[in-house]
C-alpha cells in the first residue's frame, strides 16, 4: 500500500510534517517521497504543479487520488486506512467534535505564531511599526492562554483532545514544536511545553522530525521576547 503513495514535502513545514506523522501512525512507512527546497523554489517545478496547481507542499498522491491540503490528506489517510495503525479519530461523536475543534483551531495558533516569529521576514523594513509588533504579540499571548486553559482543563498528562493521541495531536504538534525551537519563554506556556515534552519522543514524531532541525536544533530566537 505504501508503495502506491508519493509525497513531495519540505523540511520544517507544519503541513508537511503533520502528514508525515499521520503516515507513520497509520503504519505506512516506506512510501515514496521527495524532499524539496523552498529556498530553491523546487515546489514550483512542473513535477509538483502537474499534481498541485497551487505549487504548495505537501503534494500527496495515493494511486490515482491526489489530496494536496494537509488537513484533507490526514483525514483521507484515517478514512482509507481506518483499521490500520493508530486509530486517530474515534467513533464517539462527542470525542470527534473536540478533535475536529482542536484540529481547525490549530490554524489560529499557527497564524499568530507566524505573525510574531517571522514578522521581519515577511514585512519590509520600511513598513514595520512597533505598534503592529505589540498588537501581534498581544494576540499570540492571548491565543497561548487559551490553549493553556484547554490543557489545564484536560488535566496533567493529557493530549490535546483527551487521554489518547488523536488527529488533533497529529495536526497541532508541528506548530507547538516551533515555540521551544524559536526561544519562547517556557513560563509563557508551561502546559504546552509539558505537552511538547510528553509527545516529542513518540516514534511517529521522531521518525518524521525535520532533517534541518536535527542538524540545527535551535532556530532564531524570534519568540524570546514574547
Amino acid at each position: 500500500m505504501a508503495k502506491n503513495i508519493m509525497l513531495f514535502w519540505g523540511s520544517g513545514s507544519p503541513p508537511c510534517w503533520r502528514l508525515m506523522i499521520a503516515l507513520e501512525e497509520k503504519n505506512l512507512q516506506g512510501y515514496n517521497n521527495k524532499l524539496l527546497s523552498f529556498d530553491k523554489q523546487e515546489h514550483k517545478t512542473k513535477e509538483v504543479t502537474d499534481l498541485n496547481p497551487r505549487a504548495q507542499l505537501p503534494t500527496f498522491k495515493h494511486g490515482n487520488i491526489i489530496v494536496n491540503e494537509s488537513f484533507a490528506a490526514c483525514l483521507y489517510l484515517e478514512s482509507e486506512f481506518k483499521s490500520q495503525g493508530t486509530r486517530l479519530i474515534p467513533d464517539n461523536p462527542t470525542e470527534q467534535a473536540l478533535i475536529y475543534q482542536r484540529m481547525f483551531e490549530t490554524n489560529n495558533l499557527q497564524e499568530k505564531m507566524y505573525d510574531v516569529a517571522f514578522y521581519e521576514m515577511f514585512v519590509p523594513e520600511e513598513e514595520r511599526h512597533e505598534s503592529a509588533v505589540k498588537r501581534k504579540k498581544e494576540s499570540l499571548i492571548a491565543e497561548l492562554k487559551l490553549w493553556e486553559s484547554y490543557l489545564e482543563k484536560m488535566g496533567k498528562g493529557s493530549y490535546l483532545a483527551g487521554k489518547i493521541f488523536t488527529m488533533a495531536d497529529v495536526v497541532c504538534f508541528p506548530v507547538v514544536a516551533y515555540f521551544p525551537r524559536l526561544g519562547c519563554p517556557k513560563e509563557r506556556c508551561p502546559r504546552l511545553m509539558e505537552y511538547y515534552d510528553m509527545v516529542k519522543d513518540r516514534p511517529s514524531i521522531k521518525a518524521s522530525w525535520p532533517p534541518h532541525w536535527l542538524e540545527n536544533p535551535k532556530g532564531p530566537d524570534t519568540l524570546k521576547n514574547l
